[in-house]
């Protein structure tokens, strides 16, 4: 069973529990399903970025996917993508392959960016995807905002402080009955693989508060037509496997 793999680089006070808990990050606490072993798992990378923030405290770096997408239309993401051969093999391609991808969509400057952590791959079978989240801290935030709207519709620095606040805390209800944490910040509606990943980064980095799980939201109807689109694409294993991008939220173990 992979583990992390963790950096020392120079972080401040505020990020250093998170980067403590990173070095020791055991994926089961992140998901119940991970990548098989089996060579048709496709290797993809996304960057958790985060930055000192204005302010607002710190905060972290994601994107809107454009609604014309093939799959995951609509949906908050941080920015990432599939491995390319450019971007090399092992933990270093996956990191290539963050802020490569990172750059193409919110025009990002790599050579400001500090990775501290790369957490082990967590699979998303709808799309046979082995997903390595790559944590980074933003030591130089450059100008973002979307590169290519056929790819990302917008691109945003949410505040963990929003993130924590037990008032933006939801459970998001998906149209095929499964059920997951997600954030309402605003106007967005964050659910999915990634509010599975931002509610462990909370956790992990101890800014986590009490919410009430039994607050369930169901999908805002603009997202509904989306998931439904979907869903129709898939056979009945896929959809029944689709509840990673749910089960983040409930580790093995775990209630």
């Amino acid at each position: 069973m992979k583990t992390s793999t963790a950096y020392d680089v120079p972080l401040p006070d505020w990020l250093q529990p998170l980067a403590a808990a990173s070095k020791q990050v055991d994926p089961l606490e992140l998901s119940r399903f991970l990548p098989p072993d089996d060579p048709s798992v496709r290797q993809s990378a996304v960057l958790i970025l985060l930055a000192d923030g204005n302010e607002d405290g710190p905060d972290v770096l994601l994107t809107e996917r454009a609604w014309t997408l093939r799959s995951h239309a609509g949906q908050m993401a941080f920015p990432g993508g599939r491995v390319d051969e450019v971007d090399g093999t092992g933990v270093e391609g996956l990191i290539r392959t963050a802020l490569r991808e990172a750059n193409e969509e919110t025009g990002l400057a790599p050579a400001g960016v500090d990775v501290f952590a790369v957490w082990p791959a967590l699979w998303v079978p709808v799309s046979n995807f082995g997903v390595s989240p790559v944590l980074g801290y933003w030591r130089e935030p450059s100008p973002v905002a979307v590169v290519d709207p056929a790819e990302v519709a917008s691109v945003h620095r949410v505040s963990i402080e929003a993130l924590a606040d037990p008032a933006n805390r939801i459970s998001c209800l998906h149209p095929s009955g499964f059920t997951g944490p997600a954030f309402t910040v605003g106007d967005l509606y964050i659910w999915g693989f990634t509010a599975g990943l931002l509610d462990k980064m909370l956790a992990l980095g101890g800014w986590a508060r009490d919410w009430d799980p039994a607050n369930v939201v169901p999908l805002p109807d603009r997202l509904v037509e989306l998931a439904w689109r979907n869903e129709g694409r898939r056979s009945e294993e896929l959809r029944r496997l689709t509840a990673i991008e749910h089960d983040l939220g409930h580790p093995e173990g775990m209630e």
